[in-house]
């Protein structure tokens, strides 16, 4: 196996070098082969089996699984003539979880975990806990995004909604606050253990709220809307959208001196506005031109420019400091039908990549390592949570069933 982590590890380090040029991953064909053995009943098969879903999504390594009974020491020539270079086991042992993953090319057994099942509802995180250990060992880019919570409001009625906390496949799922309208969720630090959002009250007040204590502060509140779009890198400064006076424009609230400047002053809307360029720079959506555009100023609010020159209905953007990802409509399609696709675009200028084909693709959040967009998608009466695996140029869809979501947070 030495030689072909080796050999990855040179294919991941060109193709994922500092270059922000996001070329597309080649060399599919060297990536190792790992079998999965999946369980049978308990909570070992639906660990197993997400394992699998992980590591196809990954895109590092080529996947299959088997169905057969465990083994301490497994067949490794028989592997071998089947060109397998890993093989992992997942199975319940005296009350707990145990992985094991075995190199098939060097013969030996070189990774072994225990997990407690205290709380089998969360299971996907011991999955996604699984699939990192894998792709650590080979030496692949990182995987670690699996491992964060996405939080996301739900809607369940005309004035009522719930925040949710889930993994990214949303296999999981926790209601943490269900009272009244509860809407447009965002972390509020890196370690995930608090959050803003905002809460219809007397009127429109921007709430933190701690996931461990439970405690509620009250930040900001506003006539019309009070919505935080972005967080600064050290977490003491929020962009909000708020509309005081007449239409909504964006302020920068700083949490240490608590005092809010106001950053826009157009006659028209401006929203959504998220720090890039090392915080030097806000993009923002406004319709000044008389349609939702994407623009950029500097973090005091002066030097507006359009950022974006394509399309004509730019409604949602986001941003990892080097590129943005943004949703726009284009032509309708034979069916009769609006579409809403996700593009990439550098903030230094170039062409721009299409991410998506159909459908209404609208939200799009970047990672928090710029590697990857998850984004809503809605097909017809059919709606789904999607990543985009940017260096790979590959998309998974995870389907949302029996609910609306109304904005989220990864």
């Amino acid at each position: 196996m030495r030689k072909i982590i080796i050999g990855l590890s040179l294919l991941f380090c060109l193709s994922w070098s500092a270059d922000a040029k996001l070329e597309i991953t080649k060399g599919q064909k060297q990536l190792p082969s790992i079998v999965v053995n999946l369980a049978t009943g308990g909570i070992e098969e639906k660990i197993s089996k997400l394992v699998l879903k992980d590591l196809e999504i990954s895109g590092n390594f080529k996947t299959s699984f088997q169905q057969k009974e465990i083994q301490k020491k497994p067949n490794y020539l028989v592997y071998q003539t089947q060109k397998v270079d890993l093989l992992t086991y997942i199975e319940q042992v005296k009350g707990k979880l145990v992985f094991t993953l075995f190199d098939i090319n060097a013969k030996k057994k070189v990774l072994q975990q225990e997990y407690a099942l205290n709380n089998t509802q969360r299971y996907p995180f011991t999955a996604h806990s699984i699939a990192n250990l894998i792709n650590d060992y080979i030496g692949a880019p990182s995987i670690a995004w699996m491992n964060r919570l996405v939080v996301f409001a739900k809607l369940v009625a005309s004035s009522k909604s719930e925040i949710v906390i889930s993994d990214y496949t949303l296999t999981y799922q926790q209601v943490i606050i269900n009272d009244g309208l509860n809407i447009f969720p965002k972390w509020a630090d890196k370690e995930q253990n608090s959050i803003y959002f905002t809460k219809y009250l007397d009127r429109p007040t921007i709430i933190k709220y701690d996931l461990k204590t439970k405690k509620v502060e009250r930040i900001l509140s506003s006539q019309g809307i009070a919505i935080v779009s972005d967080v600064s890198d050290d977490y003491k400064k929020l962009l909000v959208s708020m509309s005081p006076i007449a239409q909504a424009d964006i302020y920068l609230y700083d949490l240490e001196a608590k005092v809010t400047k106001r950053l826009t002053k157009n006659p028209g809307i401006d929203v959504g506005a998220s720090f890039v360029e090392k915080q030097k720079k806000i993009i923002f959506v406004s319709d000044r031109l008389g349609y939702p555009n994407i623009f950029m100023m500097n973090e005091d609010g002066s030097g507006v420019v359009q950022a974006v020159f394509h399309g004509k209905n730019n409604s949602s953007a986001t941003s990892n400091g080097e590129y943005v990802v943004y949703s726009s409509r284009d032509q309708k399609s034979e069916f009769g039908i609006g579409v809403f696709n996700l593009y990439l675009i550098s903030l230094e200028g170039g062409n721009i990549r299409k991410l998506t084909l159909n459908g209404e693709n609208q939200l799009p959040r970047f990672s928090q390592d710029g590697e990857n967009v998850m984004f809503l998608k809605n097909t017809g009466d059919q709606s789904a949570l999607g990543i985009v695996r940017l260096r790979y140029n590959k998309t998974s869809l995870f389907p949302i069933a029996k609910m609306k979501i109304q904005s989220y947070d990864w």
